[in-house]
């Protein structure tokens, strides 16, 4: 069956770094865009980024400092997050739907397929 499971979050302070990570179970006959959202207190829910055939995508907020990598044999997605500010402070969730990421990666309502979420707070 699918799951997606997150791992990673933390406290830290402004400046540090930390390392998010998705397992992933998916069906293997498909190809998905994994994707990379954050939701704050009493905010939307926003893509930060995502990897899928195409390549990799990230949102402009946080080019730069977040790398979204994955690991084939592991079945995980990694997204690295640097130079972290307090305004990156939310619940970050991976999420997995099947084709391509496009130019629509960012709708997070389009994904079928989530995690439960871990939680990143910076001070």
């Amino acid at each position: 069956h699918v799951q997606l499971v997150e791992s990673g979050g933390g406290s830290v302070q402004t400046g540090e770094s930390l390392r998010l990570s998705c397992v992933y179970s998916l069906y293997p006959d498909q190809r998905y865009c994994i994707a990379w959202y954050r939701q704050a207190p009493g905010k939307e829910r926003e893509g930060v980024a995502a990897i899928g055939k195409g390549g990799t995508k990230y949102d402009d907020r946080v080019k730069g400092r977040f790398t979204v990598s994955q690991d084939f044999v592991k079945n995980t997605i990694f997204l690295r997050v640097d130079d972290l500010k307090p305004e990156d402070t939310g619940m970050y969730y991976c999420a997995a739907r099947p084709g391509g990421c496009g130019t629509t990666w960012r709708q997070v309502w389009s994904y079928g397929y989530r995690g439960q979420g871990t939680q990143v707070t910076v001070s």
